[in-house]
């Protein structure tokens, strides 16, 4: 991929060791921007660089549509083993943020990187953009994911970096991220615990009517 930043390379072959898949790559420098504030041109730049991979010199290496919590599989685990798990009271939001993702329309798909926040970007001192880690969700998918998880910096500055339908179609998307947090830990086999844990998590999320 010819983008504008950096991405970790690989520096020696990949290894596997008692299940595990492992491989040293270079570093990025740079830190995660400060939450709740950015930059929109920059936030433009980078969704703009995504969507201008070619996908066919890639395709060989992405993930498949909702890689992060069940790939073909998203809806039918979401409602029906994410939902029961719900309290009643929060079951009926959670619902409607599930439909409401499905009811949105198909659109082209570009590069996603599935995950395009937190100390998932790099930047500089200075506010500029230096890298993008952790490409294990990229997938050729709908852009307004990336745009979704980019709420990181602020929905305002989102509003600000992407046209209307985009921000609309985000914070559909949006809406759902708090109820995946569960279906990837059952998708992961997690113990249950762990589950209830994500189970919690997303529970107070949606009673504040947050993403």
């Amino acid at each position: 991929m010819d983008l504008p930043f950096q991405v970790p390379t690989p520096l020696v072959p990949v290894s596997t060791v008692a299940g595990r898949v492992a491989v040293a790559v270079s570093w990025v420098d740079g830190t995660a921007h400060p939450r709740g504030s950015g930059d929109p041109a920059k936030l433009r730049g980078l969704l703009d660089a995504l969507a201008s991979v070619d996908l066919r010199l890639v395709e060989d290496v992405l993930d498949e549509p909702h890689a992060y919590a069940g790939r073909e599989r998203w809806e039918e685990i979401l409602v029906e083993e994410v939902l029961p798990r719900l309290p009643v009271h929060v079951r009926t939001e959670a619902r409607r943020r599930i439909e409401a993702a499905l009811e949105l329309d198909k659109v082209t798909a570009s590069l996603v990187h599935g995950d395009l926040g937190g100390d998932n970007v790099h930047w500089s001192s200075d506010g500029d953009l230096i890298g993008v880690l952790d490409w294990d969700l990229a997938q050729p998918f709908d852009p307004a994911v990336d745009a979704a998880c980019l709420a990181w910096h602020g929905w305002d500055a989102v509003r600000s970096a992407v046209d209307g339908e985009t921000y609309r179609r985000a914070r559909v998307w949006a809406g759902t991220f708090a109820i995946e947090q569960v279906g990837s830990a059952l998708v992961n086999g997690e113990p249950p615990h762990v589950v209830d844990r994500h189970v919690e998590s997303t529970v107070r999320l949606l009673e504040r009517g947050e993403h």
